[in-house]
Formats: C-alpha cells, structure tokens, sequence
C-alpha cells in the first residue's frame, strides 16, 4: 500500500462529517466565566437563533503538571427551553467548526419546541475556534498530545455541570446527548462514560465498530459498491473496470494527455504519481457520494441533485464490450456532476476533494492514534482496486508525519468495543446506504441500547432538517428517536421529583 493510498485512507476518514457555515449568532446574556457574540439567521423554514460563548477549560483533565486552561466555544438556543427543569440537547461536536454541525442538526431544531428544550452545541477541542495551545496547537505532537475522545468527552462533562450551576432553572434539568458520525460515537461514549451527566443519547452513524478486529475490513467499500450497484444498471461494473482503463491509457503520453484534457483538470497529469492521486480523487468521490446519497437536493459535501448516486450512474451504463476510452467518458461525466454540478468551475482540481482540509489535520492525528479504524478492498466484493490492510506500514507513516504511533485496539479497551450490554439509553440509528454503517449498531442490544435502520437513509439523514421529500423510513426513526427523549426525560423527572 503506497503512502498516497494510506494518506487517500486518512482522509477518507477525515471527511467523517465536514460541513458548511451558514449560521451567525443572535442575542448576548449576562453570565461570569463565559464570554460571547451574537446575531440571528432563518434557514429551512425554521427561525433560529443562538447566542456563542466561551468557556474556559483545563488542558489536561487527567493530569496534574499541565495547569493550563483554553476557551472552548458552544453555542446556546433557549428560546424554547422550558425553565426551570427543561430538558437540554446536547450536541456532542465532532472534527470540524461547531457551526457547521449546527447547521447540520435540524432535527434537533424541529423538536426542540415540542419538548421545550434548551439547544447547546459543544465545540470539541482543536477544532473550529478551540484550540488549546492558540496558533501552536498544531505545531508538533507534544501540543497535540492533549487531542483525544477522553478529553473531549471530559470537557463536555464539565461544560454541563457549570452549565447547570450558573444557568438559572437549569439545575434539575435532564441532559440529552446527542451527535452524528463521530459526534454520534462521542455522544454514544458520554452516555456510557458518564451517565451522571447525560440521561440519553442518539448516536447517529456512528461507526462504534469500526475498529480493530470488530467488523471486517472491507465491509465500508461492500456498503459504497451496493449502493451503485442498485442505482444504475452496469454502474458499479462501470467503475470497477475504470482502473484498469486508467492504468491502460496512463501508460502512454498521449493517454495521460488524452486523461486530463477529458476530466478538464486543472493541472496535466505527468507521471505515476499524478495517476495514483488522480485515482485516490476519484475513489474518494464515489465514496463521498455514497455518504451523501440524499431523496432531495443538498449542499453537504458539494450542491447535488436528489438520489445523486442515481444521477451520476445514468452516464455509467457501458458493457462489458466498451473501449477504455468509453468507460471514461462516462466515469468524467460522472465526476463533473459531483464537482460541477453548478456549472461554475472551469477545471477540477485532484488536489482538492469537496471536504477541502477543514479540520482533517485533527482527524488525521486522531486517526494515527486511537481512531484506528481498518479498511481495506478486495475488487471482487467491491468497486475498487485491491488494497490491503497494513497496520505497521500505517503506523510507519503515522509516525513519520507525527512522531506517534496508533495503539490498534485501544478503541475497544477505553470504551468497551462490542460489549456494551451493561449499558442503557443509548439509539443507535443507522442509514442502508450510509458505507459508515458497516462499523455502526443495527441491531438491538438489550431493551435500551436500540438500533434504528433507515434503509434510504445516507449519512445521518435522520439528523438533518426534516423535508418533503424524506422518505417514510427517516420519518417513522425520526418519531421513534423522539418517543425515546420524551420517555427519559419523563423518567428523569420522575426520579428527581421522587427523591425530593
């Protein structure tokens, strides 16, 4: 496996949930250790309106030697938070800016008025605005040894218990986790880590899984290739043999002339090691679109048409009898739709992916120290060129780029891999075409560890504002998810009221 192919794996698994900003912020509140802006925006029907703040907390939570303290930033929504005693949503914030998750997360917008809960979206650490070290944190691994799940999760335990002493009317009230694709494993683990903090959670997407000698390695592409596969006839044929008619034409001069003129990119491809980025690119965009495989027109990754998969398949219909140059016309066709689809882009650039490098520094050292999570392609099973699982070339890499190397099953050790029974309140709601489902929970584990399926649901569908065009299946996990936060809250409740 070259390092470009264990790079292209990276960043894969750094585009977990990347997303765009649209939200400002609205009016400011008197408070003490806390710091904040305002302003106000209307989107998907919905009026919102938050206010941010900043709230200073310890570097390391697990140590004593290191006493420093940096701003983290959340964002607070109490227009309808019911005081004193309302329920709070708790968005757990994955790998990227905390607006971007916000503005990602109508579901719990749709149903805060209902429940009368209090909105907090919690930026986790090195990402977005919280950095622990400012400019530094970044600048070599002794800064960004502090970037874990366990300090994460500590700082959301401590963000709520100050939230709940300085917020009038929210001492008694009953805390919901909840998060998507890494945010929904980070809202998974807080419940399981500390249920004292939290009554519940909703782990949408979430790959809890996908790890160490958990679930297959090659179950993540299975997932991408079926989606094709059922999108259009011949379409995952199509790209499977769009390799080998790569490597043909990229053999001569003219075939790698002939390559970037048709793909319109922005800068020839010269060598070996433009075709090795070229094809990392382009495997990353099949994936990118099985993620993203949306019933209706959206802009998560990059403005797409509904059932996207369907309408970049209808240039992928060729036969087994097409030339080289066929099946590439369709494959460019194809790719011009993902990253052109609005007509304002005069090449296309291999260099740049549509999650850009917004926050993949992070993930990439997360990556190369507990998130290991395997992947590997067989070209039978799946649509995609055979690559194998190394772990020690990976962990070669890793510590050449950062001076670490991953711990392969500490995942399963620090937060309890499959067995998970002991736990409770937990939904694990998982799209069929979402590929990060093969490492999520699909089936129930115990009467309060539940698993809910979206068939027609990509990445965390059932997170996203509600729309007409939803299918019935989001709608039924949608209502299901809700009966489960009315059915906690009332047990908190209950329990505070009784101990009183």
């Amino acid at each position: 496996m070259t390092f470009q192919a264990k790079k292209t794996l990276l960043d894969r698994i750094a585009f977990f949930c990347i997303l765009s900003l649209l939200f400002v912020c609205s009016d400011a509140l008197k408070t003490q250790r806390f710091t904040r802006h305002g302003g106000s925006f209307t989107s998907n029907k919905i009026s919102v309106s938050y206010e941010t703040f900043y709230f200073e907390q310890k570097i390391d939570h697990f140590g004593f030697l290191e006493d420093g303290t940096y701003k983290q930033r959340y964002l607070v929504a109490d227009k309808y938070w019911h005081s004193p005693g309302g329920p709070i949503l708790f968005y757990t914030g994955n790998e990227g800016d905390i607006t971007w998750f916000c503005n990602n997360t109508g579901f719990m917008w749709d149903v805060a008025g209902e429940l009368g809960a209090m909105l907090v979206f919690a930026e986790h650490r090195y990402y977005g605005e919280s950095m622990p070290f400012g400019a530094d944190s970044f600048s070599d691994s002794k800064h960004l040894n502090y970037l874990t799940a366990e300090q994460a999760l500590a700082d959301f335990a401590v963000l709520i218990q100050n939230l709940k002493h300085s917020r009038t009317g929210a001492q008694q009230s009953p805390v919901i986790a909840m998060g998507g694709s890494y945010g929904g494993m980070l809202a998974a683990w807080f419940r399981m880590k500390y249920p004292n903090m939290v009554v519940g959670a909703l782990a949408a997407s979430a790959p809890i899984w996908q790890f160490t000698e958990m679930v297959p390695c090659g179950d993540f592409y299975k997932v991408v290739t079926r989606d094709f596969a059922i999108s259009g006839r011949n379409c995952d044929a199509n790209i499977r043999a769009s390799w080998k008619s790569i490597s043909n034409l990229s053999a001569t001069a003219s075939g790698l002339a002939w390559l970037s003129e048709e793909f319109g990119l922005c800068t020839p491809l010269k060598n070996d090691k433009d075709v090795a980025v070229f094809k990392g690119w382009l495997q990353e965009t099949w994936v990118n679109l099985a993620m993203v495989d949306y019933p209706y027109q959206a802009d998560f990754l990059q403005p797409l048409p509904r059932w996207p998969i369907q309408a970049v398949c209808k240039y992928l219909t060729s036969d087994w009898s097409a030339s080289d140059r066929q099946i590439l016309h369709g494959v460019s066709q194809a790719v011009n739709l993902y990253y052109n689809y609005t007509g304002s882009s005069s090449c296309l650039n291999t260099s740049e992916t549509a999650t850009g490098n917004l926050g993949m520094m992070g993930w990439d050292y997360q990556a190369c120290t507990e998130m290991v999570m395997p992947m590997c392609t067989d070209g039978v099973r799946d649509m995609f060129e055979p690559a194998e699982w190394n772990f020690q070339a990976f962990s070669d890499e890793c510590h050449a780029m950062f001076g670490v190397r991953p711990r392969a099953d500490w995942a399963g050790v620090v937060f309890g891999g499959k067995d998970i029974s002991s736990h409770s309140n937990i939904i694990f709601s998982n799209g069929g075409l979402d590929p990060w489902s093969s490492g999520g929970v699909t089936h129930n584990l115990s009467d309060s560890l539940v698993a809910v399926l979206i068939p027609e649901g990509a990445h965390h569908l059932d997170l996203r504002s509600a729309n007409d065009m939803d299918p019935p299946s989001v709608r039924e996990a949608r209502a299901v998810e809700l009966s489960y936060f009315k059915k906690w809250i009332k047990q908190a409740q209950k329990m505070q009221s009784n101990a009183v």
